[in-house]
């Protein structure tokens, strides 16, 4: 064992997802503001601690089935890189600094132990409740905006937290998808209760709803952002055909970083939402 299987353990890779704490700082005007740099970064860092504490619950608990998923069975704790007790001691480590957020703001620290209370809730008795699995995953990226708006105080628009919402629900619905085509619910007790064309009305339906909601958020609250609607219907169809050309749906963190043109639609979308906004 060593420090890189410990921070593999912490699966660092997906605090990407983390990001979404940015987006009040981006669309409330406040870029500009270092104190508001500098608190969001704080709650980015935090977040990310919550969420690997989460990661660390969920292996624990899943250390037997992980050991017969065919990619799963290489994570530190069911390859035997980490012992429990070790990844016990991180688990408290993570605690202690989400603990330090009450420095920050108690409404974070508030959102943080809400955000870890429901996905420990999620890794034992959720995710093997058909639907309430999915949208539990989805809360947390709805959970992240919120805690990025109260880092800085700033109010979070309700077109956001429902576009938020439908995105991370087309994920989650994804991740399903390509789950249940790989294992086939072997290795996801709620998997044997989904049907494959069930899911797949839920990724559709959960698409339409985030290019909708994206649009009339646009629309409604920042029209100079309209160029960035067609941007978000190419990034939605772009990842589409990644998921079904090579089979990245259960991991969409992957799936994004490992594509060229997804890192430049990213790009490109942020590029155009700076401009319009702050110049």
């Amino acid at each position: 064992m060593n420090s890189l299987s410990l921070l593999r353990l912490m699966r660092p890779k997906q605090w990407v997802k983390n990001f979404f704490v940015f987006a009040p700082l981006v669309f409330s005007g406040m870029m500009l503001s270092s104190d508001s740099i500098i608190k969001s970064l704080l709650a980015f860092c935090f977040f990310s601690f919550a969420a690997s504490s989460v990661y660390i619950v969920n292996d624990i608990g899943d250390v037997e089935k992980d050991r017969l998923h065919p990619k799963k069975r290489f994570r530190p704790l069911a390859s035997g890189e980490v012992s429990v007790l070790q990844s016990v001691f991180l688990l408290l480590f993570c605690y202690v600094v989400v603990a330090f957020s009450l420095l920050l703001n108690y409404q974070v620290f508030f959102i943080l132990s809400f955000y870890i209370v429901v996905n420990v809730a999620y890794t034992k008795y959720l995710k093997h409740i058909p639907v309430v699995d999915i949208f539990t995953v989805a809360l947390g990226f709805v959970l992240r905006v919120y805690a990025g708006a109260l880092a800085i105080q700033v109010p979070v628009s309700n077109w956001m937290l429902i576009t938020v919402l439908s995105l991370s629900l087309y994920l989650a619905a994804v991740k399903r998808e390509q789950e249940l085509k790989n294992s086939g619910g072997v290795t996801r007790e709620a998997l044997k209760k989904y049907s494959s064309d069930l899911v797949r009305k839920y990724v559709e339906t959960a698409a339409t709803c985030t290019i909708v909601f994206y649009s009339m958020f646009v629309l409604e609250s920042k029209p100079d952002l309209v160029l960035t609607v067609p941007i978000i219907l190419f990034g939605i169809f772009r990842y589409w055909y990644i998921i079904d050309s090579s089979d990245q749906g259960e991991s969409p963190t992957d799936a994004v970083i490992n594509d060229k043109p997804i890192l430049m639609i990213v790009i490109s979308w942020l590029s155009v939402v700076v401009y319009q906004l702050y110049f």
